[in-house]
């Protein structure tokens, strides 16, 4: 089974990882077998223009531009974070054509609307948010024909999408690396933010926050359309849905969080998923816990 996907649909290469988790050096290997295997039989036949859309690495990034750089002229690659309603925005990375300029961005209108979704998770600190977000993601992407998705840290402290995958291989670079990025939540911080969350359009987009009510999570939640809350007691429910509330969210599910437990527990699906979910541990792989996949399900269900 391949651990990166590629095809091509018209003008667009879509990309993007399997469920199937791997070090760097195999998805390099795979992608690069895919695109020579579509070069030979012709699909790739070059031209002026290739644009790519869906999930990449800096690794296999460094693969689709050595490849397809000596087949079209310029490569213009798929941003979700500048997007538009009814607009894919591409960046122009590569080019050797006097019409495309690095650094241009290309509005494609999309052929078809999708419903999306945007949805914050959040809670307190130390709820294990980040670990049941990267969690959620590989989740997802278990699910056959699921929406596409996108994940992304809606809080300063050096958490991204890469820390669980490291911390698993590497627990104290993980950390030092978190420390290096860590930087401090700022009314600035907050407002680019609010502004990236604004111009994702990807049909599932997932983005947790900082453990505060404050102003600054007020001002980026404010652009989310769903929210899921991760608490340690009962007595954090209220504040947190009161404040899920009070910015027309609608909350999905309220999970508690149980380090010392051994197993998942639903306690009820409608209309909001409730249950507990255990031992959110940095460096774990909970993705196959029934509590996160079940909540996989229904941001599914809801699209």
């Amino acid at each position: 089974m391949t651990t990166y996907h590629i095809s091509l649909e018209d003008d667009v290469l879509k990309v993007g990882f399997s469920a199937t988790l791997a070090t760097g050096d195999q998805i390099v290997r795979d992608a690069s077998v895919q695109l020579d295997a579509m070069i030979a039989s012709g699909e790739l036949s070059g031209g002026s223009l290739i644009k790519i859309n869906g999930r990449t690495s800096v690794l296999v990034s460094q693969v689709l531009a050595d490849k397809l750089s000596k087949l079209y002229d310029a490569i213009a690659f798929f941003d979700p974070k500048i997007g538009d309603r009814g607009l894919d925005r591409y960046v122009i990375t590569i080019s050797k054509h006097p019409r495309y300029i690095v650094g241009d961005t290309l509005d494609i209108v999309r052929s078809q609307q999708h419903s999306s979704i945007k949805v914050v998770l959040c809670g307190f600190a130390n709820t294990g948010k980040t670990c049941f977000r990267d969690g959620l993601k590989q989740a997802l992407l278990q699910i056959p024909n699921a929406p596409d998705s996108y994940f992304i840290s809606g809080c300063p402290d050096g958490d991204g999408s890469w820390y669980g995958e490291t911390a698993r291989r590497d627990l104290d670079l993980a950390k030092k690396l978190k420390a290096e990025y860590k930087a401090r939540f700022t009314p600035e911080f907050a407002q680019l933010k609010a502004q990236e969350v604004r111009g994702i359009n990807t049909r599932i987009f997932v983005f947790d926050v900082g453990g505060r009510i404050s102003d600054e999570n007020r001002l980026i939640m404010a652009e989310a359309t769903h929210a899921v809350i991760l608490v340690k007691d009962q007595c954090e429910i209220a504040p947190w849905q009161g404040f899920c509330e009070s910015l027309g969210l609608e909350v999905v599910a309220i999970i508690y969080s149980d380090y010392e437990s051994v197993s998942d527990a639903i306690s009820g699906e409608t209309p909001i998923l409730r249950g507990n979910v255990h031992r959110l541990q940095r460096g774990e792989d909970v993705s196959n816990r029934p509590m996160v996949q079940a909540l996989a399900r229904v941001l599914v269900e809801l699209i």
